[in-house]
């Protein structure tokens, strides 16, 4: 649903990332938005253009002058997979009054009331959730699922697969490791078999 005066623009925090990975080419095929998501290296800056985001902002830099400076004005929706704390006061700054923020990270606690000058609504998202609740709704998982596989099998989604990094042993869990804290993996690291 449209923010009025807001860009039909949604910023994606952590582009190059799996789930940032996923969500720039489910927003570029399910809806008409501007994608702007933020990839701070060059070969994660091609991946996310690769997958169809229409502009890229380098999270390591202030993130609501970058913003302003691609001239189409405040997004209407943040979503947020990654070091939300970090980032919270540039989301509250650069997001359109009444915009939509969404985040799926367990961040440091974060002030939610900078957020009630400009009407911004929240919304965290666990996978979880209905399963943990059996929510009425629980079956919709199951859906979501199946829908997003059909869109891989039809090659309308691109995987995440960023590094296979063979045999699951403690070196290459030492190694896969040290990528993930390193702050530079893109996309899923995968091991397998025992």
């Amino acid at each position: 649903k449209p923010v009025p005066g807001a860009a039909n623009a949604l910023l994606i925090i952590g582009g190059a990332g799996g789930v940032g990975s996923i969500a720039i080419q489910l927003a570029k095929q399910l809806s008409d938005v501007t994608v702007i998501a933020t990839a701070s290296r060059p070969e994660t800056q091609a991946w996310v253009k690769e997958l169809g985001a229409d502009h890229v902002v380098d999270h390591t830099r202030p993130l609501a002058a970058q913003i302003a400076a691609l001239g189409i004005g405040a997004p209407a929706f943040v979503f947020s997979t990654t070091q939300t704390d970090r980032h919270f006061d540039e989301i509250v700054e650069l997001i359109a009054p009444q915009g939509r923020f969404g985040l799926i990270d367990d961040p440091e606690p974060i002030d939610v009331m900078k957020l009630k000058r400009k009407s911004v609504s929240l919304h965290w998202e666990l996978m979880f959730t209905r399963s943990l609740f059996g929510t009425a709704d629980m079956i919709a998982q199951h859906e979501l699922l199946n829908e997003v596989s059909a869109m891989v099998d039809a090659g309308k989604l691109r995987t995440t697969l960023g590094e296979h990094f063979g045999r699951i042993d403690a070196a290459n869990l030492k190694r896969a490791h040290a990528l993930l804290e390193s702050g530079k993996a893109r996309g899923k690291i995968v091991l397998e078999g025992f």
